[in-house]
């Protein structure tokens, strides 16, 4: 794997190496990092992985891009920091981006069950009264969006569903987020990661799972996990991802941290993940 800056503006296209581009890897609280959202890029593809509350500057400030150059879209669940800037994006899309660019409607990787929860628990507030369809009634999640679904391989022992993305091959695993009681995946509100052609694990947000670890972690050439370094009940602590195997702390990245990281001894991990940089396969 190589890091890079990236350089500004950010190219959405390559010649087939895969790289996953932050542009932030704060928490939902931090005010020196952007929220823990990032572009994954392949050949001719990219897809965006959640757009939070700072997501519009970060956008801009970490890659030189604009959101109208965003055209595909993965969310991983519905916390502030994951959708906070969704609505910016889906109604710059809608208003500008289409009509005066002559760009696409936003494609979005998304299942029915989640689809259902984001639109009606989350967007549908702010999004559904700005004109009335075609046919002469609100607008719906289908008036911003072309759904994309994956297929599902799995609900037990772990959610689990595959996507193949114009070469991009996601499986996407349910995880244990939240609510702080929920005892495994199965109880828990539905969260989502990513385990990206075979080789690259993103955790997405979630407890410490050691089930989780063991079934992908030696399949994993790189895995970027989310901590806190407090204790806190719905992230890993830091102190919990130390106890983990020498093999497997070697090549994790830690992400969706605090604004206190300069005071952490990370040695054991193969780093802190960097926003504005590139990690290239």
């Amino acid at each position: 794997m190589r890091i890079a800056k990236i350089r500004k503006p950010l190219k959405l296209q390559n010649k087939g190496d895969l790289e996953i581009a932050f542009i932030g890897c704060g928490t939902a609280f931090g005010k020196e990092l952007y929220n823990n959202n990032f572009i994954i890029i392949k050949g001719e593809t990219h897809l965006l992985v959640d757009f939070g509350m700072t997501g519009p500057r970060a956008l801009c400030m970490s890659t030189g891009l604009s959101v109208s150059d965003i055209g595909n879209l993965f969310i991983t669940h519905s916390h502030a920091d994951h959708i906070g800037g969704l609505e910016y994006l889906a109604l710059q899309n809608r208003y500008y981006s289409q009509t005066v660019l002559n760009k696409p409607k936003l494609r979005m990787i998304i299942t029915k069950e989640y689809q259902k929860i984001l639109w009606e628990r989350s967007l549908r507030g702010g999004m559904e009264w700005n004109e009335s369809s075609a046919q002469g009634v609100q607008l719906k999640f289908e008036d911003y969006f072309e759904a994309v679904r994956p297929t599902l391989i799995s609900k037990s022992p772990r959610l689990t569903l595959e996507i193949d993305f114009e070469g991009l091959h996601l499986e996407i695993f349910g995880t244990n987020h939240i609510p702080d009681n929920a005892k495994n995946q199965n109880e828990a509100f539905l969260t989502y990661g990513l385990f990206i052609d075979n080789k690259v694990l993103i955790t997405g947000d979630t407890k410490f799972d050691i089930d989780l670890l063991n079934y992908y972690g030696p399949k994993s050439e790189v895995i970027f996990h989310d901590t806190s370094f407090e204790n806190n009940p719905v992230h890993p602590s830091i102190n919990d991802l130390k106890k983990l195997p020498k093999q497997l702390k070697k090549k994790m990245y830690l992400m969706h941290y605090g604004d206190n990281w300069k005071e952490q001894k990370v040695d054991d991990f193969a780093g802190l993940v960097k926003q504005g940089y590139r990690y290239i396969f």
